[in-house]
């Protein structure tokens, strides 16, 4: 009788042991879990809060931006839409060659502020309304640099230099300032010189009236090899007019 007791004894210990364990391995799942969604919300709130500093961040440099493009259109009120135009232009047109340029706000931003070098050219040469003499002529090609030294200390426009100091170079070599040529040209200015050309050409200026949207694209394709890199002028071509129209009417 004893044997049987201890017996069945050791067999409801047994069972108390084995519940105790199921209910203990129950409790550490409840418990990973409550870890786990813990871990989960510590992680969403640290990425609202980077997406908030990040938003935060992004609308400084804009304003940053912004400043700066200031200064040049109090010089030529002309320059501030043209800025606007170009940027959207050049990031069209880096979108159709499948290029990455409009991901990178840095980028944009040089089409911005690719001028700002200009704020160093004195009134007599920048609006001089007849023939720059061959000095003059130097030191209007010298903006690209000076625009170049004005962002050198701003971290967040280190790509936005490339397109302010090059954006004057041509695809044969015969630009300025540095006489670059082909792909020694970064790829965001060789996109930046055909969206600026495109501008320049189908805006009125004191000297000439605007030319229509079709007859600045022959021109501009003319000079494919020669001013433009042939591929980002192929791009350019595949853009619908009425893309390019679009932009033209709503930045004015």
């Amino acid at each position: 009788m004893t044997a049987v007791t201890t017996e069945e004894q050791l067999r409801a210990r047994i069972a108390e042991l084995e519940r105790e364990l199921s209910l203990a391995q129950r409790t550490r799942e409840s418990l990973d879990q409550a870890q786990q969604l813990r871990f989960a919300e510590d992680v969403r709130d640290i990425y609202k809060a980077e997406r908030a500093r990040t938003r935060q961040l992004e609308a400084s440099y804009m304003l940053t931006v912004r400043a700066l493009a200031s200064a040049v259109e109090a010089r030529d009120a002309y320059l501030a839409r043209h800025a606007e135009r170009v940027a959207d232009y050049g990031l069209r047109i880096a979108a159709a060659a499948g290029m990455q340029l409009g991901e990178n706000s840095q980028i944009e931003f040089g089409f911005i502020l690719h001028d700002v070098g200009k704020v160093a050219v004195p009134d007599a040469i920048l609006f001089k309304p007849g023939p720059l003499t061959p000095e003059e002529r130097t030191i209007i090609e010298q903006h690209p640099v000076r625009g170049a030294e004005i962002v050198r200390d701003i971290e967040f426009l280190g790509a936005a230099r490339d397109v302010i100091r090059w954006h004057h170079e041509r695809w044969d070599g015969s630009g300025y300032p540095d006489r670059l040529a082909g792909e020694e040209i970064p790829l965001s200015a060789r996109v930046f010189a055909v969206a600026d050309a495109l501008d320049a050409l189908t805006s009125d200026r004191p000297y000439r009236r605007a030319s229509s949207l079709a007859q600045a694209r022959v021109a501009i394709v003319r000079d494919s090899g020669s001013h433009f890199d042939p591929d980002v002028i192929e791009a350019f071509e595949s853009l619908p007019d009425s893309v390019l129209e679009r932009i033209r009417e709503e930045i004015r």
